[in-house]
């Protein structure tokens, strides 16, 4: 499998702490990465070739060929869970639903879909999958600098879509796409929107799309059974906010803070009372994201009342910040692990 980060021929140890009943979680200290900042195989070196804006790093020599991959089919569409159903799954378990975000190409493209494979096997109910784009006007410094990184490895729409064509079909809970307007825009509406179905993600977190604006894309998402999620803040009026989760898909996004992501030493008290209000106007689930980062930020926002905890950049600083791919993954693991034991 092209995406596929094998073990080395030279290293034959495990992860004692991976649950032995999920045949997809293998160690990271085991696993070989893929060349730093090369997409991880011809499919994405086509895909990044072709893309529109951002050069590719790889350019397939004159006598490759890449046929894209079949869409999904209807089986595999089938057995993953809607964003709604997967949140609604959890709840009825008496879960609070965890909702890792990386961000797709950091490192590499590789790395990304291993990320994925790694996280479902932990127990995510749903990943965000952040489309890096150069003005990421929500997101703080960690994420800006992790899109950075994965548009300059060659990281584009069209390479992050061939990755999730073949990474979905393994997974058991559904990808959700976090992405500013202008990528979708660039590649247009109509045809992302049709390639993210063909990808098997489930739904689309846009920040930047104002929610009056939103009628028209949301034609094309339906039309492509995306699940639409739209987001709230602390500053959103009462008869706004009433609107938003009305019309929101899949969850209502709560962001903790007014500002941009990034881990902050304490969550925003506010939230407790802002999911008892958004409470009173909807009966969807609420996953809170922002600011996010500690066992005991996840722990104190479920007693709250929260459906799903999002975290963002303190997840993304552990692939992106590390030393190697192989560094990162072995973080990765080590950290979604503390915080998805924190939840109930």
């Amino acid at each position: 499998m092209a995406f596929a980060l094998k073990a080395s021929p030279s290293s034959t140890s495990s992860s004692s702490s991976a649950p032995s009943n999920h045949p997809r979680l293998r160690s990271a200290a085991a696993m070989a990465m893929p060349t730093p900042g090369r997409p991880a195989s011809r499919a994405v070196a086509a895909a990044s070739a072709a893309a529109s804006l951002e050069p590719a790093v790889v350019t397939p020599s004159p006598d490759s060929y890449w046929r894209a991959p079949l869409p999904l089919t209807p089986a595999a569409s089938e057995r993953i869970p809607t964003v709604a159903q997967a949140m609604s799954r959890a709840r009825a378990h008496g879960k609070t639903a965890f909702i890792p975000y990386i961000t797709a190409g950091d490192p590499d493209l590789g790395t990304t879909a291993e990320a994925l494979r790694l996280l479902d096997a932990l127990g995510a109910d749903v990943i965000e999958l952040g489309m890096p784009f150069s003005d990421p006007s929500a997101d703080g410094a960690v994420i800006q600098a992790s899109a950075k990184r994965a548009l300059a490895a060659g990281a584009t729409t069209d390479a992050v879509m061939a990755m999730l064509r073949e990474v979905t079909p393994e997974l058991s809970c559904p990808v959700v796409i976090f992405s500013y307007f202008n990528p979708i825009v660039r590649r247009g509406t109509r045809s992302f929107a049709a390639a993210a179905r063909e990808a098997g993600v489930k739904g689309l977190i846009i920040p930047d799309l104002p929610y009056d604006e939103i009628r028209a894309f949301r034609k094309e998402a339906i039309q492509n059974s995306l699940e639409l999620v739209l987001l709230t803040t602390p500053a959103t009026p009462a008869e706004r906010m009433k609107e938003i989760a009305k019309a929101s898909e899949g969850f209502v996004y709560l962001v903790s803070v007014v500002g941009v992501t990034g881990a902050r030493a304490n969550v925003n008290p506010r939230v407790k009372d802002l999911l008892k209000e958004i409470r009173q106007v909807t009966d969807k689930e609420i996953a809170v994201g922002f600011g996010i980062s500690t066992p005991d930020h996840v722990s104190q926002i479920s007693e709250w009342g929260a459906d799903g905890v999002i975290i963002g950049s303190a997840m993304v600083k552990q692939l992106g910040e590390a030393d190697s791919p192989r560094e990162g993954l072995k973080r990765l693991e080590a950290y979604a692990r503390s915080l998805k034991n924190a939840l109930p």
